[in-house]
């Protein structure tokens, strides 16, 4: 079946390139008028998909990331406005250049062809897949998972019954409804008729996928992230960042997970920040002189305590001598997605983001901003933590190629 859904997309794939941006936009705003429409619809189903998650034993990290409700669905109707609103790379030019014997070589903006995405628990990747795929000429294969599958099939449904309104293959968009691992590894190897795999979810996942797909894959999600606060840092400010990375919504990649303090200003700063965390029952895992510093409440923290992803109320916590250690810590445990330092010193600032390597680095401000829509993209197919073909929140034109087009007159070459 995940052969037959490939093929079917690689056909759609064909017609699709050739749609004009009116025809893919027509397709956008039916799909938001539908998920406004099918609200309620949407609304029974997803508890049945939360029910089969809790009798798994998933975490509640994990049902907030399945939960759907009224405004979640509103949200998802304007992002799909927003990539509407948004040009279509397909046919732009990159460049263009005169050839000597008057040849006119340009380059221009083509699809990828078909995207082939596997993820876990969050049924909103199905509707930010189909139409950042549809508005950029490519057509998708979804694979999501288990829990979340009753909701999924309801949204592919209306992204293929929008296809349809607006001329367009069905098959544009098609949702793999086998959950077993088996189509997960059968899609990794759909050489020839995927151009692109895209994993989403969690690190298990990811490692999975690059390590044993044979078809290109975008390494995307896993964000070990840190806050480091400086020596000359404004505490005040550095509270109020931490909770919010931490703890605004802590299952998801671009949450905070290791705080990394200063030691000239960490008898002062850490015991106010375990107090502002205490509300939200966050458990600090801490370095031995974080430890002896916040005491009761907070436990010792292990080696895998710094290269954990939790996706939960838990923080790492570590005293450093300043910059170059934070950096340092940084580099070794890091997963490249999205770091920040808190400080009033401009230099320090600048020498924190020449040093550390990741999709996006903060001065002064929480990590949860690293998300497609607050970058201006509308949505995301995901957040690449790799440097190759692309960096960082992936919209429209991350999920585009370059094609030349050498336009002569009957030059022929001596």
């Amino acid at each position: 079946m995940v052969r037959e859904l490939a093929i079917r997309c690689k056909e759609a794939a064909r017609q699709l390139r050739a749609a004009d941006t009116g025809q893919k936009n027509r397709m956008l705003e039916t799909l938001a008028v539908l998920l406004e429409e099918n609200t309620a619809k949407i609304l029974e189903v997803n508890p049945l998909d939360i029910e089969t998650a809790r009798q798994s034993g998933k975490t509640e990290a994990f049902i907030d990331r399945l939960t759907l409700n009224e405004r979640r669905i509103a949200g998802m109707a304007g992002g799909i406005r927003k990539v509407l609103a948004q040009s279509d790379p397909v046919g732009g030019s990159d460049s263009a250049v005169r050839h000597p014997n008057g040849m006119l070589i340009h380059k221009r903006r083509v699809p990828l062809g078909v995207a082939g995405v596997i993820y876990e628990s969050r049924p909103n990747v199905t509707i930010d897949i189909a139409a950042l795929c549809i508005k950029s000429g490519n057509t998708c294969l979804l694979r999501g998972g288990r829990e979340a599958l009753q909701t999924n099939t309801i949204l592919a449904g209306l992204a293929r019954q929008a296809l349809e309104s607006a001329g367009l293959p069905a098959d544009c968009v098609c949702l793999i409804t086998d959950t077993e691992r088996s189509s997960a590894v059968e899609m990794m190897g759909l050489t020839g008729l995927l151009d692109v795999l895209i994993p989403r979810g969690g690190a298990g996942l990811i490692k999975t996928v690059v390590e044993n797909a044979k078809v290109p894959v975008v390494e995307t999600g896993v964000g070990n992230c840190h806050v480091y606060v400086d020596d000359e840092a404004d505490l005040t400010m550095a509270r109020h960042i931490l909770v919010n990375a931490k703890c605004s919504r802590p299952s998801v990649c671009n949450a905070a997970e290791t705080l990394l303090v200063a030691r000239s200003v960490a008898g002062e700063f850490l015991p106010k920040a375990a107090a502002a965390l205490a509300p939200f029952n966050v458990r600090m895992h801490c370095c031995p002189e974080a430890l002896e510093i916040i005491g009761p409440g907070a436990v010792p923290a292990t080696e895998d305590d710094w290269e954990t992803e939790y996706n939960d109320f838990d923080l790492a916590v570590r005293v450093v001598g300043g910059l170059y250690e934070a950096t340092a810590h940084i580099a070794r445990y890091g997963s490249g997605h999205s770091e920040a330092i808190v400080t009033k010193n401009y230099f320090t600032a600048r020498r924190f983001c020449d040093r550390v390597d990741a999709a996006a680095v903060y001065v002064n401000a929480s990590t949860r901003f690293t998300d497609g829509e607050e970058f201006g993209l509308g949505a995301e197919i995901g957040i690449s933590t790799q440097k190759l073909h692309v960096r960082g929140p992936m919209g429209l034109a991350a999920l585009t190629s370059t094609q030349f087009v050498i336009e002569g007159e009957g030059q022929t070459r001596e």
